[in-house]
């Protein structure tokens, strides 16, 4: 990535990962404007979330139209954006929209996630949602950039790793 350059990044993972703790880190470290992706959802979709139903592709649409503009108005600042992007085809979507887009695959065991899901409040998101998000989860590709970052550590050490990986990049 040239530094002259400010980078456009989606933080991605499965809900819980800590996108947003992180995304907030990384844009802070990167000097980049930062956007909430759930911010984009429009409301039957959070509705539909808070009752415990996936949302299907079509219910997706508009959404990752919302952030792809919101990363096409960003080309010229760069910006940090957050976005579960859990399939190839949504990531294809939003990279196809802006050049020099990276992916921080926020990585984490299932495990890991539910604790702390259940330990959150305030979110729209059910704990009982995170399987099937496991299940839609498409890895980075090899021809995708990108990285996957371990989120075992502090918010912070997952911070410092994403940025250390988007500025390699």
């Amino acid at each position: 990535m040239s530094h002259n350059t400010a980078p456009l990044v989606v933080v991605m993972g499965v809900s819980g990962s800590g996108k947003t703790t992180v995304g907030q880190l990384l844009a802070q470290r990167l000097g980049v404007p930062y956007a909430e992706g759930d911010d984009f959802h429009p409301a039957p979709n959070v509705a539909k979330m808070r009752a415990g139903h996936p949302l299907d592709d079509e219910d997706r649409r508009p959404w990752l139209d919302k952030i792809a503009q919101w990363l096409a108005d960003h080309a010229d600042s760069g910006g940090v954006v957050t976005c579960s992007a859990l399939k190839r085809r949504y990531r294809d979507r939003l990279a196809s929209t802006v050049p020099r887009l990276v992916f921080v695959h926020l990585d984490g065991s299932p495990e890991l996630i539910a604790a702390r899901i259940t330990e959150r409040r305030g979110h729209f998101m059910p704990p009982d949602l995170l399987r099937t998000q496991f299940a839609d989860l498409e890895p980075l590709a090899d021809d995708e950039a990108g990285a996957a970052i371990p989120i075992d550590g502090t918010p912070r050490q997952t911070a410092d790793l994403a940025h250390a990986a988007v500025t390699s990049l």
